[in-house]
């Protein structure tokens, strides 16, 4: 019984919806041969409502950062997301040092001190964020991969 739930414990975890993530746009970067193919091709139209439904609550710049995205632009996006969990994000906060000065970017590190009295709840609270996004992320990778396969008439290769 204990393996079981270690198992499903596991199969949420953070590490592993990375892994799934990676192997996702992995397998989309292997079988897109010619991105540009993807280009002003509508990714899915169920989706394409889904994200744009789902953002409208967010902020108010995202909804129509993902309403006019071809799979092209996700392709890169994908890309571009599994390169900074790869190699990290720190190339751009090290940009974002240059531009603001060294005694600005130190003033936004001091934290009050209500902040600090529930980590634990902010951590879960981020940790469930980014699991949501990971698994929908990996889902886009997939629908972007057999799109291509159907768009380039390979659809029931590779299965």
């Amino acid at each position: 019984m204990m393996q079981i739930a270690d198992s499903y414990n596991q199969k949420h975890s953070l590490f592993n919806a990375m892994n799934r993530f990676i192997g996702a746009v992995n397998n989309m970067d292997q079988t897109v041969m010619v991105p540009s193919l993807l280009r002003d091709v509508p990714l899915e139209y169920e989706e394409k409502d889904e994200v744009n439904n789902s953002l409208r609550t967010g902020s108010p710049g995202a909804a129509g950062y993902f309403s006019d995205r071809d799979m092209y632009s996700y392709y890169v996006l994908l890309k571009s997301i599994r390169n900074d969990i790869e190699w990290g994000v720190l190339q751009g906060e090290e940009r974002k040092k240059d531009k603001l000065g060294a005694s600005a970017l130190d003033l936004s590190r001091i934290e009050p001190e209500e902040e600090e009295e529930d980590l634990q709840k902010m951590f879960h609270f981020h940790l469930s964020g980014l699991h949501t996004v990971l698994s929908k992320l990996t889902r886009k990778a997939n629908t972007l991969t057999n799109r291509y396969k159907q768009e380039i008439g390979i659809g029931s290769w590779g299965h």
